[in-house]
């Protein structure tokens, strides 16, 4: 708790609207966004406002898209690439113009701490670069005609249409912005639903995104996912980006009028897997899975969320993660040094209670009480590590999300591999051993589980050159600097038969076609 409100306390005033291209003062109703960070009376505080739109808005919201699409006919969509870049890169600078005030209500709402907030900010920064550069290189290949079997011809992506795009609560800038800007620079236009918590930074971008977009190109949405996004569906969106849950995916899916033709990348649950087998380097193993398991509370889709350690280790690895989890320092997120903040969403505390209850019941223990592993501070959560987690227990079926380290102790690898075969999700695995024999039938296991396999380092997603996938219900598409280009447009073919009368039309043309043009300034 703080005492008094500190200098960096923001206020974000949410009752503002950005669809069709200006920003409005909202006069409908709102809601309070508070702060996990509690004051001296134990009270949430205060932090801003959200506007509370509903179903109307959400519907003039996609008219608004629908109109700067203009069934691809927009000024957006019809843009030559070249200035739709030069668009994104003034959005670019806009932005870091307002970076403290992003970072600084990252650490408020959210609470990342002071290195992971500025971190998310830059990163996002950092892959918007890299998607440009990932499209000037895309025209270099690809950008000259070439001739099989008498057929001239040239292949370029072109926008799909309407994007609604949904980001999570605990990377709402960068995660959403891997969606989000590779759509917009492919030509589509964008509604986006800002979240329930974690939107205030996306509040303050507004003025942003409505002074260097063409009209109606972006829009936002807040208030009630329940009142605004079936509504967005049914209006008749052609994308849908979504970072969440399985079930809320499966519902807004069944609310749009035509889903086959419904582009969809969706990226959902998840329950990472450590594997420390019997030949692992311990102290490496320890170091790995407590920052993959606990980096920001373990709020991460990448987070390490269940481990399983062979028996004839378990005893010395548990002693020593217990005791490197027992350094995180916990505290406010601008404090220094500090590893566990207070958790964001107001229920996951007692979720977290009820998830260590039941494995206690059911014959787990909390391993490090002794050093505080499970207590309450305000809304932090101290680190628990429960063991032996076994599948009778919630741990062992559902994603936390949060600071609970579930371990299970294995003798035989049938075990994990009957783990592995009957689990739902399939984002990532990571493999702690120090020989390729033990290795090699792990990988060649978890290659048709997961989308990415670790060996001998936490999960994770970048860097972003790489596949970002999943596998059963943990994702549906893949996202990397350039896959992400590649999810949110499609192939067009300009063809011809190879002869000089039509040769002479299609490289003329490419002189006087926005599609055409080159994506970068003639070199002088």
């Amino acid at each position: 708790m703080i005492s008094e409100p500190l200098t960096s306390q923001p206020f974000v005033n949410g009752a503002r609207v950005l669809i069709d291209g200006e920003v409005k003062t909202w006069d409908g109703p709102t809601s309070e966004v508070t702060s996990p960070i509690l004051d001296g009376n134990g009270n949430r505080v205060v932090i801003g406002t959200a506007a509370m739109m509903g179903a109307t808005e959400a519907k003039d919201a996609v008219l608004a898209a629908n109109r700067a699409w203009n069934t691809g006919y927009g000024e957006w969509p019809q843009m030559k690439m070249i200035d739709r870049i030069q668009c994104i890169e003034n959005l670019v600078t806009a932005l870091k113009g307002i970076r403290s005030d992003i970072v600084n209500v990252l650490m408020w709402e959210i609470c990342k701490n002071t290195a992971d907030a500025a971190a998310e900010f830059d990163r996002t920064v950092l892959f918007i670069e890299a998607t440009i550069a990932a499209i000037k290189s895309m025209d270099e290949k690809d950008g000259q005609f070439r001739v099989v079997s008498g057929i001239k011809a040239k292949v370029r992506r072109a926008a799909i249409g309407v994007m609604l795009a949904m980001g999570p609560f605990n990377y709402p800038f960068n995660e959403t912005y891997t969606t989000l800007i590779p759509a917009l620079l492919m030509g589509n236009t964008v509604v986006m639903k800002i979240p329930k918590v974690g939107g205030l930074a996306h509040v303050l971008t507004m003025d942003a995104y409505a002074s260097t977009l063409p009209k109606g190109v972006m829009n936002f949405v807040s208030g009630n996912g329940r009142d605004t996004m079936g509504p967005a569906m049914k209006s008749g969106v052609d994308i849908l980006a979504f970072i969440g849950g399985s079930k809320a995916a499966d519902i807004l899916l069944r609310e749009h009028p035509a889903p086959h033709r419904l582009k969809v990348w969706l990226s959902l649950e998840g329950k990472n897997l450590g594997i420390v087998t019997h030949d692992a380097d311990i102290a490496n193993a320890v170091e790995q899975c407590v920052l993959g398991s606990l980096t920001y509370n373990g709020q991460r889709c990448t987070a390490i969320k269940m481990i399983f350690v062979h028996s004839s280790i378990s005893e010395k690895f548990c002693d020593a993660f217990t005791a490197k989890v027992a350094t995180l320092k916990y505290g406010l997120p601008f404090e220094e040094g500090v590893a566990i903040t207070p958790l964001p969403e107001p229920n996951k505390p007692q979720y977290i209670q009820e998830l260590i209850k039941d494995a206690v019941s059911k014959g787990a223990t909390v391993i490090n009480a002794s050093l505080g592993g499970g207590e309450m501070v305000g809304n932090i959560v101290r680190p628990a590590v429960v063991a032996p987690v076994t599948v009778d227990m919630k741990l062992w079926h559902e994603e936390q999300f949060g600071p609970v380290v579930p371990i299970a102790v294995y003798s035989d690898i049938q075990e994990v591999i009957t783990y592995i075969q009957k689990m739902p999700f399939g984002q990532q695995a990571a493999i702690f051993t120090s020989s390729e024999t033990t290795a090699a039938p792990l990988i060649d296991l978890l290659s048709t589980a997961v989308g990415r396999i670790n060996i001998n380092t936490q999960c994770g997603r970048s860097p972003d050159v790489f596949p970002f996938s999943g596998r059963r219900s943990s994702a549906l598409g893949t996202l990397s600097v350039t896959e992400a280009l590649n999810a949110f447009s499609t192939e067009t073919v300009i063809a011809c038969k190879d002869s000089a009368f039509n040769s002479a039309i299609v490289d003329n043309s490419a002189a006087l076609s926005n599609f055409l043009a080159p994506f970068t300034a003639a070199k002088l």
